[in-house]
């Protein structure tokens, strides 16, 4: 007989990771910062996530460039990197999806601007997973991009290569990206807060 799932201990799990996100306080206040300054300064900020990440980067983009509480805020030049399909399926033709991120980052990016990256495990090189967004990361690094991770498992690759970086030691992908998504809606009220 099939094990059923326990909706209630799946809560309490998705609860104890939130409530620990009080310990990434100061990062997210680091990251909100950075953001402010990025587009006060009239850069702009690449944001890029894979499946579920990709939704919640799209998400994460309609709260920066439209308004999260107050309905006065200042726009935020933000781009989900992924959100064409027509660029995606020319590219993946093409060539390949591994190197669509740093292709966008090649034609968006500039110095001083933020690349923001969501993925639950942070890419790895042996079974290429989100390796598209460590190749986005490594080309945004040679154009002077600030790199900003949210991550999950053990950190993967793009600790290694990010500038700030909050990593949820957690190896559910889900809970991950419930985590992931309260991070970013703290960010952007502290956004709201600081323009």
């Amino acid at each position: 007989m099939k094990k059923s799932y326990n909706i209630e201990s799946y809560f309490r799990d998705v609860g104890k990771v939130i409530s620990g996100l009080g310990k990434e306080q100061k990062k997210i206040q680091t990251i909100s910062k950075k953001i402010a300054e990025c587009s006060k300064n009239g850069n702009k900020i690449l944001v890029a996530g894979n499946g579920g990440s990709c939704a919640d980067a799209d998400h994460f983009v309609g709260e920066l460039v439209c308004t999260f509480v107050r309905r006065d805020k200042k726009p935020i030049s933000a781009i989900n990197l992924n959100s064409g399909p027509a660029s995606i399926t020319a590219w993946s033709n093409d060539f390949d999806y591994e190197s669509f991120c740093k292709r966008m980052v090649e034609a968006h990016g500039n110095r001083n601007d933020i690349l923001f990256l969501i993925s639950t495990g942070g890419g790895n090189y042996q079974n290429k997973a989100s390796i598209n967004l460590v190749h986005a990361a490594i080309e945004a690094k040679k154009k002077g991009l600030k790199i900003i991770s949210l991550v999950g498992k053990d950190g993967g690759e793009l600790k290694k290569i990010s500038n700030e970086v909050i990593i949820i030691k957690n190896k559910s992908t889900s809970i991950i990206q419930e985590a992931h998504m309260s991070i970013m809606h703290a960010i952007c009220y502290l956004l709201e807060q600081k323009l």
